[in-house]
C-alpha cells in the first residue's frame, strides 16, 4: 500500500512539473526597465533616421586606415 501511495504522489509531482515547464515564461524574453528604455530609444532613433548602418561604420573605419 505504501509503494502505491508513493507512486501516486510521484505521478502527481511529474504532472505538476510538466505543467509548470510548459507554462513557464522564458526569462530571455523579459526586459528590464533599462533594456525597455534602450529598446524604445533605438526604435525612436530608427524612426528619426539617426541610426548608422554597420556597413557605413566599416567604410569610415577602413578609410581612416
Amino acid at each position: 500500500m505504501e509503494q502505491q501511495n508513493i507512486d501516486t504522489r510521484l505521478d502527481r509531482i511529474e504532472k505538476t512539473l510538466k505543467y509548470i515547464q510548459e507554462n513557464m515564461i522564458d526569462a530571455d524574453v523579459i526586459l528590464s526597465e533599462e533594456e525597455r528604455r534602450m529598446l524604445d530609444d533605438s526604435v525612436e532613433n530608427e524612426k528619426s533616421g539617426k541610426l548608422v548602418s554597420l556597413e557605413e561604420i566599416k567604410n569610415v573605419r577602413n578609410k581612416a586606415r
